[in-house]
This record gives structure tokens, sequence and C-alpha cells, in this order.
């Protein structure tokens, strides 16, 4: 379900979200979630890599950190 922003917001939120992703943190666990996937496939069907547990979940399931939310969530509690 997108946000409902003007224009202009939506253009910040992009230059936002694309300079998080860019990070050293999230290239390198993107590209550590990529490495999983193509070492077992069938287990990262439809899943999101997990970096905190080191194993694939529900997108659900890891977005909402195991039903805790995201406040606890830090980077601190993940590993690569």
């Amino acid at each position: 379900m997108p946000q409902n922003l003007s224009p202009t917001a939506r253009r910040a939120k992009a230059a936002r979200d694309k300079a998080y992703a860019m990070t050293t943190g999230r290239k390198d666990k993107k590209a550590h979630a990529q490495r999983e996937a193509r070492a077992n496939p069938e287990a990262a069907k439809d899943k999101d890599y997990d970096h905190k547990d080191n194993r694939w979940e529900s997108p659900a399931q890891n977005r909402g950190n195991d039903g805790q939310g995201t406040k606890k969530e830090g980077s601190a509690n993940y590993k690569i």
C-alpha cells in the first residue's frame, strides 16, 4: 500500500531511501543474502534472509522482528 505523498515529499523520500540502500551495511547485507540464496535456492524461495537470526524467514516475520516490533532492532544485533 503506497503512502499518499506529495510529489515533493515523494522525491525526498526516494532520495532518502536510495541513500540508505547504498550504505555499506545495507550493501553487505544484500550481497550476503544473495550469496545465501544462490547456495540454497529452495530454502530462499519466497523468503527474506534474517541477518539477526541467520536464517530464512517469511517477509512478514522478518520485517516484524519475529512479533517483537522494530523498536528493539539495531545495527548491533545483526551479523553478516
